[in-house]
């Protein structure tokens, strides 16, 4: 990687600018497959709102999400139970940011945590006509 991209792209810790986002969902049997445990598709949309929200934040404008990668279903999550997505921004470059998300599902009445699922989404920020936009890599969220 050349200097000139190094600068552009800053990898982000928890002690950097940014803090986590926290989503908090129930699992209703409207969001569950045949097995009576969260659709995969549900669970992949719910990430990307938590990598969006984490993004926008971040990147103080509008984003949109360009790839996925290592997306890892580690345990399915009954229905009834919670699932809670944390997203933190890991990178952020000229316009586009890294969002990790992990999710962890407990019964609503307690009981053990379990690492649920998990993955990383490029996000882009973008201009009022979609096209990829800088924003200030410095910035604090609020």
């Amino acid at each position: 990687m050349s200097s000139a991209a190094a600068e552009r792209q800053t990898p982000e810790t928890d002690a950097g600018p940014g803090r986590a986002t926290v989503l908090l969902e129930t699992v209703f049997p409207d969001a569950s497959n045949h097995y009576g445990t969260l659709f995969g598709g549900h669970a992949l949309s719910l990430m990307g709102r938590a990598a969006y929200m984490a993004a926008s934040r971040r990147a103080g404008c509008n984003v949109v999400m360009a790839a996925t990668d290592a997306v890892r279903f580690h345990r399915p999550v009954p229905v009834g139970h919670l699932l809670e997505l944390t997203a933190r921004v890991v990178r952020t470059g000229r316009s586009s940011l890294t969002v990790q998300v992990d999710g962890v599902s407990e019964a609503p009445a307690g009981g053990p945590r379990h690492d649920v699922l998990s993955g990383r989404f490029e996000m882009v920020a973008v201009d009022a006509h979609g096209r990829p936009r800088p924003f200030d890599a410095r910035r604090v969220q609020p």
